[in-house]
């Protein structure tokens, strides 16, 4: 015996079928199903569910790498790098006379924290990427599963509408036999 019966341009599933088909999807759809059929609203601010789970460092390193980007911290560099070349130029007695063996310690120092500072923030941007796409994921197949029910509704709407028509026509039918009899007799 077959999971589906045809009604019509409908197939309906059997209750259990339908039960088995369910239990095959994973959490996340479950949950849109769920909701669909409570009518509950799926939508939420990712962005702020996942900010709200950062730890101080995160947050820390998120600035850092905000900061690390921008052109406020490319002219700050700059123009550090130009005051300590110009106070140690050309003189012996400077902290670090040329070739700047102390600026280029420094330089890389800085390379070396702030590039595992940023590849954690880009990590994390990764992460908040994911969340999106499955939040995406839920409001798409959502707005699927409610578009298939409107689809099914306006059939329906227009198979009954369809059915008050072909009821109206026979009575139209049996109306004009009725007349066309009254003239037969007539004649």
């Amino acid at each position: 015996m077959s999971d589906f019966s045809d009604s019509g341009d409908y197939v309906f599933m059997d209750t259990n079928a339908l039960i088995q088909q369910i239990q095959k999807l994973d959490d996340q759809e479950r949950a849109v199903v769920a909701a669909l059929l409570n009518q509950n609203t799926i939508a939420r601010d990712i962005h702020q569910e996942f900010t709200g789970q950062l730890t101080f460092g995160q947050r820390v390193a998120d600035r850092v790498a905000s900061f690390g980007g921008s052109w406020g911290f490319l002219g700050l560099f700059l123009g550090s790098m130009a005051v300590w070349i110009l106070a140690n130029a050309g003189r012996p007695e400077g902290f670090d006379p040329y070739p700047f063996i102390l600026l280029n310690l420094v330089l890389s120092c800085v390379a070396a924290i702030q590039a595992p500072v940023i590849m954690m923030s880009q990590n994390r941007q990764s992460a908040r990427d994911r969340l999106d796409a499955r939040h995406d994921y839920e409001i798409n197949l959502k707005a699927e599963m409610e578009v298939m029910g409107l689809h099914t509704k306006v059939d329906e709407l227009r198979d009954t509408q369809w059915a008050a028509l072909v009821a109206l026509q026979e009575q139209q039918l049996e109306l004009l036999k009725t007349i066309q009899a009254q003239l037969d007799r007539r004649v």
